[in-house]
């Protein structure tokens, strides 16, 4: 038996009634409260930069946008296969270039008002527009004419490959066929906006209005209803969602920590359901206990080091491969984490399905000074002081330290490190104002161009700066070929230059270790860490 109260409670006061109860209950805890009315109390990580989907690209927003919006397919629970969601049913042709959707009649957003083609058609002409700056535009460059309209806004949006069919029917034609094109539709940068908001007279701001609280409009099973910077975001389920029958929680608050400890610390106090992460010291001890919280899945994940390409001495290749080859991956993977994290052998993660990535140079301290030497800087000598950048988190600081030492014992060399709160880490790594900066990146797809598309000329997650018209080359033939050798065959030469050129200095691959409630069913382990929240429920405790 699951958890379940009246439908139709209007949303404030469901959430003043959990927090009530709470208070009013000296014996019950937060989340067990929160739990008996079926509000999901979840850890989610920093603080979002903002909930539209043309703006983002943290893993914190992309949570909460899954929640408050959908495309036109979704990810199945468990495999993540696509399944219809707002389109409950496609075509594709026989050449594969084009794809017709008929969208359901009962999708609406939360104003009430239809979800129609013209709604996805306003949400693509936005995400390719040159002045949107949208990070994730060039996961639609695939689509006829998107790339030439998305690089200046050459020649009329009409002329790319996208279609109203009918008021509820669309059609996207490609330049070449992506056999994994469906699963890229999953992101929420295909997501629609409310055109009949966009009608009524968009401000120019680079953040749609539909996204706040104050204005909010969505189509997916929650909707927005209070957001408290860098404590909490609080939706509530949406009456007016297609399958509301479905969805079994009454509402769900994202968390916002930047520490692993503090969300732990929150967790044991009995204030969430399911943390984010996890202090890798802590690790052991929870596999000591065989505590029933623990969960440690696998990750499509790699965290890198991040050098400027745009100038000074890391301009230089041979200095990049100097300080790459000076990490000892296995000791800071052994003595900084343990829940089961790998040594980076390349850039795309060693879970990827059906690819082998190309040989990766490792710890070879000695190439590392013969390399310094030959650019110019024997023992360290005449070498500028560099600047790492990281964001505020112990761990972040630990492996930071770390590599700081590594390359002063083995080059000579000296580091200073900067930590920045969240938000100004993020603003400095994308305007290109840093010179060393921690990174990671989480795929967004299962297919090795979710990782190495972020090095493509027109990427606008390519915060190293990096240009190379062979990898673009590498990447396009990579994306229309049919036969998966032939294409995994395209990304490993892409991913060998990445690497040969060091790009990136990848360190090592994710796995996600973190605290559950046991009583949230519904949660399946998954390489995204994915977890549809229409189908997460609480079971009845005895």
């Amino acid at each position: 038996m699951k958890f379940r109260i009246r439908k139709g409670i209007r949303v404030p006061l469901l959430l003043l009634a959990a927090s009530l109860v709470a208070v009013g209950c000296a014996r019950e805890r937060p989340a067990e409260a929160a739990a008996r009315e079926g509000v999901l109390l979840l850890g989610n990580g920093p603080e979002p930069e903002a909930l539209d989907p043309h703006v983002t690209t943290g893993t914190a927003a992309l949570s909460i946008q899954t929640a408050l919006y959908e495309g036109l397919v979704a990810p199945h629970p468990e495999t993540l296969e696509p399944v219809p969601a707002v389109a409950e049913s496609w075509n594709i042709s026989s050449d594969g270039l084009r794809y017709r959707f008929r969208i359901r009649e009962a999708a609406r957003w939360s104003d009430g008002r239809p979800v129609v083609a013209a709604d996805f058609m306003a949400a693509w002409e936005r995400a390719l527009r040159p002045e949107q700056g949208t990070p994730y535009a060039y996961m639609l460059h695939g689509v006829s004419g998107a790339a030439a309209y998305n690089r200046a806004g050459e020649g009329p949006f009409s002329e790319v490959g996208f279609r109203v069919i009918g008021e509820r029917e669309l059609e996207i034609v490609l330049e070449e066929p992506i056999p994994y094109f469906l699963s890229l539709l999953m992101h929420p940068v295909w997501y629609p906006v409310p055109a009949h908001r966009l009608a009524g007279g968009d401000d120019g701001s680079r953040s749609g209005g539909w996204t706040t609280v104050e204005g909010f409009a969505g189509n997916g099973p929650f909707v927005l209803v209070e957001w408290k910077p860098n404590q909490y975001v609080a939706t509530a389920r949406n009456p007016h969602y297609w399958d509301a029958a479905r969805v079994d929680l009454e509402g769900i608050r994202f968390h916002a920590f930047d520490e692993p400890a503090a969300e732990e610390r929150a967790f044991l106090a009995g204030q969430l359901h399911v943390t984010d992460s996890l202090p890798p010291s802590r690790v052991q001890a929870y596999r000591e206990k065989e505590s029933p919280f623990l969960r440690i899945d696998p990750y499509l994940g790699t965290y890198y080091i991040l050098p400027n390409l745009r100038g000074g001495v890391l301009g230089d290749r041979l200095i990049r491969k100097a300080l790459s080859l000076s990490i000892d991956r296995p000791a800071l993977v052994e003595n900084l984490l343990g829940a089961g994290q790998e040594p980076a052998r390349g850039f795309v993660p060693a879970q990827m399905p059906g690819y082998d990535s190309p040989e990766f140079p490792g710890h070879d301290p000695g190439r590392a000074r013969k390399l310094l030497a030959e650019a110019g800087y024997p023992g360290g000598e005449g070498f500028p002081r560099l600047e790492y950048l990281f964001n505020s988190s112990e761990s972040h600081r630990k492996i930071a330290e770390a590599l700081q030492a590594m390359w002063r014992e083995e080059l000579g060399i000296e580091v200073s490190l900067l930590n920045q709160e969240w938000r100004t880490y993020l603003q400095r790594r994308a305007s290109g104002d840093f010179e060393l900066a921690r990174a990671v990146w989480i795929g967004d797809y299962v297919e090795p161009s979710t990782f190495l598309g972020l090095w493509t000329s027109e990427s606008g997650n390519n915060w190293a700066g990096w240009r190379n018209p062979r990898y673009d080359a590498l990447m396009e033939a990579a994306r229309s070929a049919s036969r998966t050798e032939a294409r995994m065959g395209f990304y490993r030469k892409a991913e060998t230059l990445l690497i040969g050129e060091q790009v990136v200095i990848p360190l090592y691959f994710y796995v996600t270790a973190y605290l559950k409630d046991p009583a949230l069913e519904g949660w399946s382990s998954n390489l995204l860490d994915w977890h549809p929240f229409k189908h997460l429920s609480f079971r009845e405790t005895p």
